[in-house]
């Protein structure tokens, strides 16, 4: 197999971000991106040609495996959390008023 080019590596490290960003889980989100960035800074320095083409494999793998779980977490919507900056859990009626609580607690 020849040597990964740069573009074909920045390819790879592109579809990892952009199907992270494609769970429905912010959790999940985040995590995707944080272990894609964390794994290619890590080993931006290897120079082992069998090493670097063994690394491509694994993130060809990884974002197989990418895509099959984003496609079965959008089966999953939940409510946006606060911290997506969208509102959770309340709707507001016309006047301020409550339409819609989620029941957070046990019955």
């Amino acid at each position: 197999m020849a040597l990964p080019t740069a573009p074909q590596v920045l390819s790879l490290y592109r579809q990892l971000l952009r199907y992270s960003n494609r769970f429905a889980n912010y959790n999940f989100r985040e995590y995707g991106k944080r272990r894609a960035r964390d794994a290619f800074r890590e080993n931006r320095n290897v120079q082992d040609k069998e090493k670097i083409t063994e690394l491509i494999q694994k993130g060809l793998h990884e974002l197989r495996m990418l895509k099959r779980q984003t496609v079965i977490s959008q089966f999953y919507q939940m409510d946006r959390l606060v911290v997506e900056g969208q509102a959770s859990g309340k709707e507001t009626g016309v006047h301020g008023g409550i339409v819609r609580q989620k029941d957070t607690g046990w019955d």
